[in-house]
């Protein structure tokens, strides 16, 4: 409906971006970055932040998640570091 609001929040922690979020969009590593994954997070509301992190559903997202994120991750640490020798 058209009084639907929204949120965006931008995180580098995985485990914050599950507990908060209704869905995880991850983006690809550089300046030419773009989107490499979407995920629904199916995890009922209202949330206990502290204890949502101890459901089954919340490990195998953050597996399935992580799966894709570890390649970017380690992009953007040689990037960062190849910059940081440049300069």
């Amino acid at each position: 409906t058209a009084d639907r609001e929204a949120v965006l929040c931008v995180t580098h922690d995985l485990e914050e971006a599950i507990a908060l979020a209704d869905r995880v969009v991850i983006m690809s590593a550089g300046p030419n970055s773009r989107i490499i994954g979407d995920w629904r997070v199916p995890l009922p509301r209202p949330r206990d932040i502290s204890e949502v992190r101890l459901e089954k559903e919340f490990h195998e997202l953050h597996r399935e998640i992580w799966n894709v994120l570890k390649a970017e991750v380690l992009t953007g640490y040689a990037q960062s570091t190849m910059a940081g020798e440049a300069s």
